[in-house]
């Protein structure tokens, strides 16, 4: 080991030819739906959509069983 290269490290620049841009053709069929589904405006309208379904859901058991536990 040279003694005056201690400590100095090479480090590779980018260069344009070894980055690839093109993300969407190299993800697999879910990611890519995962990506368009659950992400950006859309993916908000999914998860309040998803909530909203949830909540009802939830009601709907509750009256049902409500009415089942108190119709005497």
């Amino acid at each position: 080991m040279d003694p005056n290269s201690a400590g100095n490290a090479q480090y590779n620049r980018w260069n344009e030819d070894n980055i690839n841009m093109n993300v969407t053709n190299s993800q697999s069929g879910v990611m890519g739906l995962y990506n368009r589904a659950c992400t950006g405006n859309v993916g908000i309208v999914v998860k309040v959509a998803g909530a909203l379904t949830a909540l009802v859901s939830v009601y709907m058991i509750g009256y049902v069983t409500g009415y089942y536990v108190h119709r005497c």
